[in-house]
């Protein structure tokens, strides 16, 4: 056990800064470094690539917030997945951590950390040696081919380092997190693509061909009296921005505890719980987990073994097995093309489930996070009494407090997860830009920065607040 905890404390990190207050320049700073980092480091192709065949993922893509073909062809998907494991088994007790001490929560990090390292030299060679990014076919049987096909793995091994630690950077230097900043470029970037880009895309339904941007085709359209293609365009904006509207209402939500000062009579304050508990965590998870099987399920068929299902050829896109049922249709498009709501009970006998994989999926990753991240109700009451908080009317009791926050917690979290996931689902399902589960992430991800963001300006601006919260 000795050489584990000697192995996981001398593990390569990013330090901290000494001081507890970092200004907000100073965040902004390594913030904005650190994306244009994660920016160049997606147009700068690998060497020796001459095979790109998961570049038909562009959907997934974004939600791993990967770049297939770069050196962040891995993107957020190691890191993701060994969260994921490790939650499994820390939830289920199979492994078990005392996250309510510093010395527990140092050595899940440690392990969290060696798994990610783990999962970004596996998913390496599985991209590699499978067929995912390989070198040129030409070079088949030759000494080159080998040699070529190692050091792919060692550029997506470096680039997956450099991604873990961008994210410790942002963490510990920046606002929110890197695996959270990395998932909103991508999908701003896509966003915008999609919807301003004017060159030209695939001929329409009227022979007619349009740009590759939602807002000039849809005008594009309209001009050339195509309305099967006006309405999909029109369906995908308007869904783009119902989704957008759901997620604020529903970020914006919350629950206020109101607590008093024990030693000072008349003062108190509220304090928030978020509707959606856990935040953007469990969908990021869930996205992720079906991100990979599909990855997976797709490199699989390319070597003979179709376990999960079987794809396309021509376009990528699932068409039996468990990776099928674990994709989002777009039942709106589908509905306008076909110009009627008898599209086949398949559909949405699909799409329910799809549904119910992205609720069940978030609801049991939100009460995973909300255990592992110092969320439950126990280390809640330990944060009120340690800053000498109580509820009024109630004795100053540590346990009084983490009973009465346990009728809050869990029900916000159950529910919270199981909003968030339908949300997630119900954007795929409508055509909106990019994905609907990459939107959804986006707006949580941009509006916790945005809460993040005032509150460091407000502690900025006004000293008092700093050295009431202790900075």
């Amino acid at each position: 056990m000795s050489f584990w905890n000697a192995l996981i404390n001398n593990l390569p990190e990013v330090r901290g800064p000494t001081q507890k207050f970092l200004s907000f320049g100073e965040k902004l700073k390594w913030t904005g470094m650190v994306l244009v980092i994660y920016f160049i480091l997606g147009l700068m192709p690998l060497f020796g690539l001459g095979v790109n065949a998961l570049q038909r993922f562009e959907s997934l893509s974004i939600i791993l917030g990967a770049e297939f073909g770069s050196l962040i062809s891995l993107g957020i998907g190691p890191l993701v997945t060994a969260s994921i494991v490790l939650q499994l088994l820390n939830g289920s007790g199979i492994v078990k951590f005392d996250l309510t001490s510093p010395e527990g929560k140092r050595t899940f990090q440690g392990i969290q950390k060696l798994l990610g390292i783990f999962f970004i030299l596996f998913e390496g060679f599985i991209y590699v040696f499978m067929g995912g990014l390989a070198p040129a076919t030409e070079l088949i049987g030759t000494p080159v081919y080998n040699e070529l096909r190692f050091l792919l793995v060692f550029q997506l091994f470096l680039g997956g380092l450099l991604v873990m630690f961008m994210d410790e950077v942002v963490s510990k230097w920046g606002f929110g997190s890197g695996i959270s900043l990395f998932i909103a470029a991508g999908v701003c970037k896509s966003i915008f693509v999609q919807a301003f880009n004017w060159l030209p895309g695939p001929t329409g339904l009227a022979g007619v061909t349009y740009s590759v941007g939602a807002i000039p085709a849809l005008f594009q359209s309209l001009a050339a009296g195509d309305p099967t293609t006006a309405l999909i365009m029109a369906a995908s904006i308007i869904s783009t921005i119902l989704v957008f509207v759901l997620a604020v209402y529903a970020q914006a939500m919350k629950v206020e505890i109101p607590l008093s000062f024990g030693r000072i009579r008349g003062h108190g304050i509220r304090w928030p719980l978020s509707f959606i508990y856990t935040s953007n965590i469990p969908v990021i998870l869930v996205a992720a987990l079906i991100a990979n099987f599909q990855l997976w399920g797709s490199l699989l068929q390319k070597v003979g073994y179709p376990i999960f299902g079987r794809f396309s050829e021509a376009t990528g896109q699932p068409i039996s097995g468990f990776v099928a049922w674990m994709q989002g249709q777009d039942i709106v498009n589908t509905i306008i093309r076909q110009h009627t709501l008898l599209i086949g009970w398949n559909v949405y006998l699909q799409s329910i489930f799809y549904i119910l994989i992205f609720m069940l999926g978030s609801v049991v990753f939100s009460i995973f996070w909300m255990q592992t991240a110092g969320m439950d109700a126990r280390s809640q009451a330990k944060q009120m009494m340690s800053s000498g908080l109580q509820i009024p009317g109630f004795r100053r009791d540590e346990r009084v407090l983490e009973s009465i926050l346990n009728r809050y917690i869990w029900p916000l979290t159950v529910m919270g997860g199981l909003t968030v996931g339908f949300l997630a689902a119900f954007a795929d399902l409508t055509g909106a830009l990019s994905r609907g589960t990459g939107i959804l992430l986006t707006v949580m991800i941009v509006y916790k920065l945005y809460e993040e963001i005032s509150k460091q300006h407000m502690m900025d601006m006004n000293p008092m607040m700093r050295k009431f919260i202790g900075g």
